[in-house]
């Protein structure tokens, strides 16, 4: 199962924290399989928030009244899932993106997500500094490329590296116009920095990982608070 050139799209629609996780990572592992990337657009059944994979529990309980909270598989810091507009890209290894530095891998995701805000009227701009006000939380101030609408941050991510591939996972936090996460979608699919994109066929091997990794890992109350 490939697709020569292009990249997948799988739209997964409204999970619980735990399985959002766990699909993510269920994708980076069948990247040698897939051998092609796969862009997943992602929503969330409660409001939760997420946090860095080197990151203290302690902490995160401390700075957000938002709950569950789950250890995402990829850096980063504590993201609420409120409102906000996820979703993830994965590379297997040997993609061009996957053999990108960190940096430039980041700025090419902010730069997609760029142009496509731009393809429905939206002016952003790529942070060329950051501006950190808080630790640990990823919207609170902004990182080096970073994605800017009227000086706030609209966009971050984080990312992880293995053998199998690379993981990029994003949150856009939506401006606040009549814009709906419909057409964001869409707009991404047009402002791809890569071929064409083929929609995601149901892969039962995918997602009994996801289900395996979702209850024995994501789920877990001492996988979430190891450190």
């Amino acid at each position: 199962m490939s697709v020569a050139h292009g990249f997948y799209v799988l739209n997964s629609g409204p999970n619980a924290a735990a399985e959002n996780m766990a699909i993510d990572e269920a994708l980076l592992l069948a990247m040698p399989r897939l051998e092609a990337p796969v862009l997943r657009f992602y929503a969330w059944t409660e409001k939760a928030a997420s946090f860095g994979y080197f990151q203290r529990y302690a902490d995160i309980e401390r700075w957000t009244l938002l709950r569950p909270l789950v250890r995402r598989p990829t850096g980063g810091g504590l993201v609420p899932h409120d409102c906000d507009w996820t979703y993830s890209l994965a590379f297997p290894a040997g993609h061009s993106w996957y053999l990108l530095r960190a940096e430039e891998s980041y700025r090419r995701a902010h730069e997609w997500i760029q142009a496509a805000f731009a393809k429905l009227g939206v002016e952003t701009e790529i942070a060329r500094a950051a501006r950190r006000t808080e630790p640990g939380q990823c919207f609170a101030g902004h990182e080096v490329s970073d994605v800017l609408w009227n000086g706030r941050k609209l966009a971050g991510a984080a990312q992880r590296r293995t053998k199998a591939g690379l993981l990029i996972q994003g949150s856009v936090q939506p401006p606040p116009l009549s814009l709906q996460r419909s057409e964001w979608e869409q707009a991404m699919l047009q402002a791809s920095p890569l071929a064409a994109a083929s929609q995601f066929v149901a892969d039962s091997d995918l997602f009994a990982m996801a289900q395996r990794l979702a209850r024995e890992k994501y789920s877990r109350d001492d996988y979430n608070r190891r450190r």
